[in-house]
Formats: C-alpha cells, structure tokens, sequence
C-alpha cells in the first residue's frame, strides 16, 4: 500500500472549497531504489514542477474516454458542450489561466487540491474510506513475551528508518530512469490528521527545531508515551526498549478507563466535534498532542478469535483495517496518526496509514524496510542505565465525550459487519510468463480484471489505476483510466459465447484449436493494452484527465463562476464515477497491501504482481448487494486462467 486515490470523489457543483492548507509544524505503479552518492534530496529541487495540460487536449482525451459509455445521441450532446467549454474568451479559457497562474505561485498545484479533496474535505470515517494497511504473514510467537520482543525491534527499525530520513540518506526512488520527489519521506513518521469542522489537517513534526524523541504505546485502548532515545541522542537497543515495553505491559493490567482512541473511527465532523470539546481541557490538551507529536503508534493488540490456518490472511487484514470491533482492538488504535504497526499477542503483524500524510509506496518502503530489520536485530542485554519511566497518558471524560465514546464503538462495530475482504493468491505465472510471452504484466492484469467484472455484472464500468506521480516536485498521485473503447472490444470479444461455440465446433469436427479465433482475441488483448500503456504515459507525465479538470472546477469555485456545464452533465460521471479502484503496490517483505472502497458501490482492487505468482486483495462493502468480494475473486482468477489459454 499500498499507495493511491483511495478516497477519490467526484466534484460537484458547490462542493469544492478553497484550498486547504496543510499544517507544517495512497498505491501505484512500483517503482525502482537506487543508492547514490550524496544525500536523497540532491534531485529535488531540479525536479520539474506539475504541468497544466493544454485545454484542448484534456477535452480530446475526454470524449475518448466516453465513447465506451454513451450513445452516440449522448456523445454528441457533449461534445457540443466541449465545445461551448472550448470557446476563445469563454469560461473554460478563463479557468484555464487562472489554474496557470496558480502552477506557476505553488510547487504542485494538483497536490494541493487532490489531498484537499480526497481527504481534507472528506466527512467519511478514515477506518475503511481512507487510511491504508499492509498484512504480514503470522509471525512466530503466541505469548506477551514473544509480542514484546517484536515490537522492541519494530520500533528500533523505524528508529533507524528515522535516521535515514533525518540524515536524508534513503536510497533514491527511480521511475523509468528518472529520479523521483522524495519530499514524502519526511512526512511519513511524527505526522498526525487533525479533525476540523468541515475541512480537517494534517501536521507535520518531523522538521521542527524540537524534534520527537518518544513513541506512543497503545496497550489496552490506553495510551503511553515512551522515550526511545538516550540522553546522548543514540536510539535505545533492542534490550533497552523491551525493559520500556515490559514496565507498561506489567503495570497496565485492563481497566475501566474510557477508550479515547475509538474516538478516531468516527466521521470527521462527529470526532471534530468531541476534539474541540476534549482540547478545551488543558490535560486533555497535552495528551492529544503528546499523541501527535510522537514519531508513530506502536499497538500491543490482543489475541483475537481463533480461526483456521486458511484463514489466517483475511483475518489479519481486517484487523489491520479496522482492529476488529469495540470488543476486540478498535479502540487500541489512534487512526489520525500516520504511522501505526500492530503486533498482535498472537502472532499478528501489519500497519495502518493515514494516506493523507503520505502515499502507498512511501508506508510499504518503511515497512519492508522494518520486517527485513526485525529478522536482523538481536536482543543482547546492555548494560543498566536508568531509563525514565514510560508516561500514561490520561483523559478527562465528560458525559458527553462518554456518549460519543458509545456512538463510536456502534460506528465501528456497523463498518467490521459491513466490510469485506477476499485474498487470491495466484501462483499459475507471474510477471515472467507474461514477458516471455510479449505481454506488459500490469496492463494485461487490468484487462483480466476488467473482464472479471463484466463477467459478474454484465456491464462494463469506470475503473482507475493509481498511479505516482512523483517525477514532479510534491507529486502525490494520479488516475490511469482503465476503461477504454480498445479494453472493452477485447472484452465482449473474449466473452463472445459464438465465438466459443466456435472453437468447440472446430476441436470437434477438425481436432485442432482456432488459430484464427484466438489470433484476433490476441490482437484485440494488445490493442487494449498499447492503449493503458498510453494512457499510463499519459498520466504519470502531467497530462492527467480528471487531476486537469479537478484544478478547473477548484478554480471555478475560488472566483465564484457557476460550475461549468461540461461538469454538471450527466456524461462526466460516467467516466469518473468509478466502480473499480485499483491499484498495484510492490513489496520485498511479503506484505499484503490493503485498501477499502472510497464509496459503497466501488470495490478496491490491491495486488501485488511477482516473478511467478501474483496476489490480489478485494475489498466491498455487504451492504451493497450488487457487489461480492469472493465472486469478483472468483472471476478474477478464471480470468487470469483463460486469458492464458490464447497465448
């Protein structure tokens, strides 16, 4: 983790306010580490910055991408309102320079208003609508003690994360060749969300002059803060950090203190509201912002339920998503925060991300980073040196914020029931299969799951790719529209059951496969794919569809024009209303990256494709009876198989 627009929502007219400030105090297309000499920000400030695309090319590009959605009435209804659009002296010509004018006062125009819109502005929970997870395989522990000992190495590889980070010693990120924005590494650890009435922020205290120097402990839905430095400024040993963690596992036995945490689960406007209330309380006030300022969350979860081996992997990921409920770890968790590894006592192991503090591949970087140093780090007792005593951090709860409390744990225990989550682990081919047979892996993927879906829903549908978009300075992400006129021919081709009656009557009658049936599948396939390949290249080089038509309708609403026709019509949402959000994320350490559906008629695609095996994370929501994780699964990897059968 993923890595992505995992909150992607479509602007209305009236929705878009003025841009947000972000405080300084996503999933996508994989990317390669190179080590060079000199520091990680060497390229930075030669990094160009986000481009504004030409008027007229967005709007080209965007009647291509309906074609595959309306009728020809319905397109040629709004290329006349393109057109209007498009008018010298118009509206559309007066956004434009305004959005021109913007790129050239700011870094990266579309960043601002992409983390505005998809995550500032958004009153939806962050547990499932935003923030992101990754799931380890379980670890081989199922005791207090094991569950100490990982953590205490946990929390020194992200200690000596920090140090690359501070000392800018991170190994480059390259995209085809080229350097990438590595401001989001800075970002990553001593961040935090803040809830705000209508629009939250996000602050960052990774660069202040007082830097932090303690974690925040979760154990019991109670909160620790927990020095991890020495006095001389070294970070403490394995040894060191398990004698810290043991002190507040022994004295904080389960009590019947409020569970603040779950507080965090709620829609931003409700937590807003219990925020300004808990802040009015001057130690109140310290606690959150302990919390806040803290390097990351550390979470001592409890053992959940039992359940089989086969199991194990759809289980760990909805507690990483969610904590499982207000009965089980929900509560043990501070979700604003932008950064939390969780360690079950038994044997559990992942991480949460708040995405809009940094993308998917920026958290998958740290975490593979800290389960490849876990497996390293040894625990050898250190000498005795006095270590200040971890400090709990308490809340005074008023009646209310009780009330609120009770609300929260129905709100998450409503999202545990509602969403739903299926694993593929898909080890027929991988990536080398795919090559040897002249097929780019990713674009080839896109075109099996969009056959997947219109296998289960007898339709076609807007879909998305995330995509980096970090050749730019500040870059975030992008969207790779998927869906195209190309992908959909080779789709109903493949699906034609005539062209099947076919191919059976020619085994039958001749004893041999259809050359030519499977020849024009084939060509269709690679037609499909030439043109994702396209629209990729596209994307991640500034010419970006809906981020170019995002700045314009942020540009009407700042200089109070009525929103343009072009956007109100009904053929917008047909390109950017998206059912299927996608995206692949890569890791060394065998994590799973997880996302949930930003709305509840979209599912969220996750995937991870390997040398000769790929695997795949679906996620839903039940309460959406259209929709089905495992059948989607299911169709996924019939897809996979008799997409092999024409190479």
């Amino acid at each position: 983790m993923i890595l992505r627009f995992c909150t992607r929502t479509v602007v209305k007219m009236g929705m878009v306010k003025p841009c947000a400030l972000v405080s300084s105090c996503h999933l996508m297309k994989p990317v390669s580490r190179t080590c060079v000499n000199g520091r990680c920000l060497t390229y930075q400030q030669a990094l160009p910055t986000q481009p504004v695309p030409t008027l007229q090319h967005t709007c080209e590009r965007y009647l291509i991408l309906l074609e595959p959605f309306v009728e020809v009435d319905e397109l040629k209804r709004t290329k006349q309102l393109v057109q209007e659009f498009l008018k010298p002296g118009g509206v559309g010509e007066k956004l434009q320079k305004g959005l021109e004018k913007k790129a050239l006062n700011t870094d990266n125009w579309l960043a601002d208003y992409m983390v505005q819109t998809d995550y500032l502005d958004n009153r939806l929970p962050v547990v499932a609508y935003s923030n992101i997870s990754g799931s380890f395989p379980r670890m081989d522990f199922r005791d207090k003690q094991g569950q100490i000992r990982c953590a205490a190495k946990v929390i020194r590889a992200i200690l000596d994360f920090k140090t690359m980070i501070d000392n800018e010693t991170i190994p480059v990120d390259y995209l085809r060749g080229k350097p990438l924005c590595m401001n989001q590494y800075s970002q990553l650890l001593s961040s935090c969300r803040i809830p705000g009435l209508e629009m939250d922020s996000v602050v960052f205290h990774g660069k202040t002059s007082y830097p932090s120097r303690y974690i925040t402990l979760a154990y019991n839905s109670q909160f620790f803060m927990v020095d991890v430095y020495n006095s001389d400024g070294t970070p403490l040993t394995v040894h060191q950090l398990c004698v810290q963690l043991e002190r507040i596992c022994s004295s904080s036995l389960e009590t019947s203190t409020e569970p603040v945490g779950i507080l965090t689960s709620l829609n931003r406007d409700s937590w807003s509201k219990c925020y300004d209330r808990l802040i009015q309380d001057k130690p109140n006030k310290e606690a959150l912002s302990a919390i806040q300022r803290s390097i990351c969350v550390v979470c001592l979860d409890k053992a959940m339920p039992q359940v089989p081996d086969d199991m194990y992997s759809r289980g760990n990921v909805l507690q990483m998503m969610h904590g499982g409920g207000s009965q089980w770890n929900s509560a043990n968790r501070w979700f604003d925060k932008s950064v939390q590894f969780i360690i079950g006592e038994d044997g559990a192991f992942g991480n949460n991300v708040s995405h809009s503090c940094a993308d998917g591949t920026i958290g998958m970087t740290l975490t593979d980073y800290v389960s490849a140093s876990i497996k390293k780090l040894e625990i050898i007792e250190s000498p005795t040196v006095p270590l200040p005593t971890p400090q709990k951090l308490h809340f005074n709860i008023t009646a209310d914020i009780k009330k609120a409390i009770e609300e929260a744990k129905q709100s998450i225990d409503k999202i545990v029931q509602d969403l739903d989550f299926s694993i593929l682990s898909f080890s027929h081919y991988g990536k080398n299969f795919l090559k040897a047979n002249k097929m780019s892996p990713d674009p080839f993927i896109q075109m099996a799951i969009q056959l997947a879906y219109y296998r289960v829903h007898r339709q076609h549908c807007a879909s998305y790719e995330a995509a980096s978009m970090r050749l730019f300075r500040q870059g975030r992400v992008g969207e790779i529209p998927s869906t195209s006129s190309a992908s959909v021919a080779f789709v109903v081709a493949f699906n034609d059951p005539n062209k099947k009656n076919t191919l059976f009557c020619c085994l039958l009658f001749f004893g041999v496969t259809s050359v030519f049936e499977n020849t024009e599948k084939v060509d269709l396939l690679r037609k499909a794919i030439e043109v994702h390949k396209w629209n990729t290249s596209m994307e991640i080089s500034g010419q970006t569809v809906f981020g170019h038509f995002l700045g314009l309708q942020h540009q009407a609403t700042e200089k109070n024009i009525p929103m343009p026709d072009i956007f109100t019509d009904a053929s917008f949402d047909r390109v950017f209303d998206y059912r299927l959000a996608t995206s692949q994320v890569q890791s060394k350490s065998g994590c799973l990256p997880c996302a949930c559906p930003y709305q509840r008629k979209t599912y969220d695609i996750c995937y991870t494709l390997l040398k000769d095996d790929m695997a795949f994370v679906l996620s839903a929501f039940k309460t959406n009876t259209e929709n089905n994780s495992e059948e989607l699964k299911k169709a996924v990897e019939d897809a996979l198989l008799d997409m092999r059968t024409i190479l």
